[in-house]
């Protein structure tokens, strides 16, 4: 059997990786039964579906026949790049880096940075354009988490909010 899509055929693997990942990561928590659900029972069904759909997609590929292959282009790094490190940066201002000394700076700062970090992965970089969206990101994270699900996350940093 030959690969006749080699997007599909690595999107399937990928799927299976992370499934895969998903549902022995799970195996460490109680998993329970259906009727008694555990707390690693949704990451479990939701690894083994996961992997099952790459499994699916992989087996697709080298079925069913494409006009060109569909053959998987060069890697653009910049938005990749970008994209991990608004994360990686979400993350840090949100929880702080505690062994370089770096307070939690609260959601707020985290989203207004997420924004404007993953915009740069983008080929328009417009100011007015992503800070209108960091303000209604940050007001419907307030709403949703702060208000409707009252979750204690802090929302400015320590020297604002004392």
């Amino acid at each position: 059997m030959s690969i006749k899509s080699q997007k599909d055929f690595f999107s399937g693997l990928v799927f299976m990786g992370v499934g895969g990942a998903f549902a022995w990561g799970a195996t460490t928590y109680t998993v329970g039964s259906g009727a008694r659900m555990g707390p690693g029972y949704f990451p479990l069904m939701l690894g083994v579906l996961l992997a099952i759909i790459g499994a699916v997609i992989a087996f697709k590929s080298m079925v069913i026949e494409t006009e060109d292959g569909e053959k998987i282009g060069k890697w653009i790094w910049r938005p990749v790049g970008f994209i991990v490190a608004a994360n990686l940066a979400f993350g840090v201002l949100l929880g702080g880096l505690p062994s370089i000394h770096l307070p939690p700076m609260g959601m707020v700062i985290a989203i207004i940075a997420l924004t404007l970090i993953s915009a740069k992965a983008g080929t328009d970089f417009i100011l007015k354009e992503i800070l209108i969206l960091s303000a209604i990101l940050v007001v419907g994270s307030y709403v949703t988490f702060i208000l409707l699900l009252k979750l204690q996350i802090q929302v400015w940093p320590a020297f604002i909010a004392g």
